[in-house]
């Protein structure tokens, strides 16, 4: 099993270099951002990677490995890192193993501050009940935010026809919370376009992907969509939630 990466590691390789300026990082995606909005997702991540060398990475939650593959491709070695947020189901485990071993990829796992026990000893059991919202703060978007402190480019697998609430996301945008440009490579990719790439390439699927779950989060709150529902629907059922803050 892959283990998790600190960003003190990352420092000991040599990995943490001094990177642009706020200003220089926006002034790129207003100069790139219309430029690659037609582009192939191959075209796109050789850019990211030809700008930003090693403070370039790409993001996976491992509901497939689609990003992570096309990524491989156009420069192996590439960094992919998975937040492994304690509460994963064993089969998206078992996906980012498969990709770490059979991916010419820099795998790198990025957990929490704290284990779920500690965060149920300060918070209460089973915080993704009582306040989904900061649960999601504290292992998702936190985490991330401070994993990708070493980066000035980071890409998502993010795609527009996921949900209505995606279809503006842009190729290469700006992420001001994050204060990075975030590139989104497969934003303008369908759902058969996704489909045809993984059947031609045999690229690794989450099992759970063919056991209704289009979209796949934490098992606490993530549950099986019916044929023809929106693919997100079944993230926090019942709840007034749609993301996890990651892309908000």
């Amino acid at each position: 099993m892959t283990a998790p990466t600190t960003l003190a590691a990352r420092a000991a390789r040599g990995t943490l270099t001094e990177g642009r300026s706020t200003a220089e990082l926006k002034d790129l995606v207003f100069q790139v951002g219309a430029e690659l909005e037609l582009a192939p997702a191959e075209d796109i991540i050789e850019w990211a990677v030809a700008t930003f060398g090693s403070r370039f990475c790409v993001t996976s939650s491992m509901g497939d490995a689609v990003l992570a593959h096309v990524a491989s491709k156009v420069a192996p070695g590439v960094d992919v890192v998975f937040l492994d947020t304690g509460y994963h189901f064993v089969e998206t485990i078992g996906t980012r193993d498969a990709v770490a071993a059979t991916m010419p990829v820099n795998l790198l796992t990025i957990t929490p501050v704290q284990s779920v026990a500690e965060q149920d000893a300060q918070y209460g059991k089973d915080l993704y009940k009582t306040d989904p919202d900061l649960c999601c703060k504290l292992r998702k978007v936190e985490p991330l935010a401070t994993s990708l402190a070493g980066y000035d480019a980071w890409a998502t697998g993010l795609r527009r026809a996921e949900t209505h609430n995606r279809v503006i996301a842009p190729v290469v945008g700006w992420d001001e919370k994050k204060q990075k440009v975030k590139v989104s490579p497969l934003a303008r990719w369908t759902d058969e376009e996704i489909e045809q790439y993984i059947l031609e390439n045999g690229v690794l699927v989450n099992p759970l992907q063919y056991d209704g779950y289009p979209s796949i989060g934490c098992w606490p709150c993530t549950s099986r969509v019916a044929p023809g529902e929106d693919s997100r629907s079944g993230r926090w059922a019942g709840q007034n939630k749609t993301e996890c803050g990651i892309h908000q």
